[in-house]
């Protein structure tokens, strides 16, 4: 067996991974693969940890995306269709990609036999990442308004 997994009588210290995947619905798929991530490492799964985060920052560099569009593309219905569409195929293909395999391995190695990671301190910073980039993109859409509007 490999020496950095863990041996099967230890429990070890996750969050659900199946209520990971039910909070991107909200915070996006990044915060579901972050956090499997992490639970990946936990288990000693480092090539799936690695898997998890690349997964992460392609949900990053959506957001990423989607606030460029809207700014590019302030007042066009397509744009916010096109966004949206991108979102919803990332997630799905996330979940059936990535997500579902480790709630499958969960189950099949624990069952619901382990430790259970609070949810207070990921929601949290979570909910502050959101507002965050929220506050970000208020930013960006206020100086690009200004210079637009302003007189040459």
């Amino acid at each position: 067996m490999i020496e950095n997994m863990i041996k099967q009588d230890e429990k070890p210290a996750l969050w659900n991974p199946n209520a990971a995947a039910n909070w991107c619905l909200i915070f996006t798929p990044a915060f579901g693969a972050y956090l499997h991530m992490l639970n990946w490492r936990a288990l000693g799964e480092h090539q799936r940890a690695a898997a998890s985060l690349k997964w992460f920052y392609v949900g990053i560099a959506l957001l990423v995306l989607y606030t460029l569009l809207g700014i590019a593309f302030a007042n066009s219905k397509a744009a916010g269709g096109i966004t949206r569409l991108i979102g919803f195929v990332f997630l799905l293909s996330w979940y059936f990609g990535s997500a579902r395999a480790q709630a499958k391995f969960i189950k099949e190695r624990f069952g619901t036999n382990y430790i259970r990671r609070s949810w207070w301190k990921p929601l949290g910073f979570a909910l502050i990442g959101i507002l965050a980039f929220m506050a970000a993109i208020f930013i960006v859409a206020f100086v690009a308004a200004f210079i637009v509007t302003v007189p040459k």
